[in-house]
């Protein structure tokens, strides 16, 4: 069963620690162009946010993700998307997007 979750957090580091904890090893950091060359054969499975209290720029995201085709299991850490103009931005929105819809849907 697909499963979904998004939570606040007060650091990154929480964050990782949590999903390091439930199998996500992997540091979709490093394999970037794949995620940009395949966006499709991933999915966005946690969401973790951290907000600053104060700067809007403080705001990062670090996403629990999943390899569709081989089940590995990752993390992505990304900053402010909503200022950020990057492929891989684009490609982290949609993934957030048709994962929402899935979820709803199931």
């Amino acid at each position: 069963m697909f499963e979904r979750r998004q939570y606040n957090y007060e650091t990154s580091s929480i964050a990782l620690r949590e999903l390091a904890e439930k199998g996500y090893q992997e540091d979709f950091n490093l394999l970037e162009r794949e995620l940009m060359d395949h966006p499709y054969d991933f999915r966005i499975i946690y969401i973790y946010r951290y907000e600053g209290n104060s700067n809007p720029d403080d705001e990062s995201t670090v996403y629990g993700i999943e390899k569709i085709s081989t089940g590995e299991k990752g993390v992505l850490v990304a900053g402010n998307l909503g200022l950020a103009q990057s492929n891989l931005a684009s490609i982290l929105i949609q993934l957030e997007i048709e994962g929402r819809a899935t979820f709803q849907n199931n």
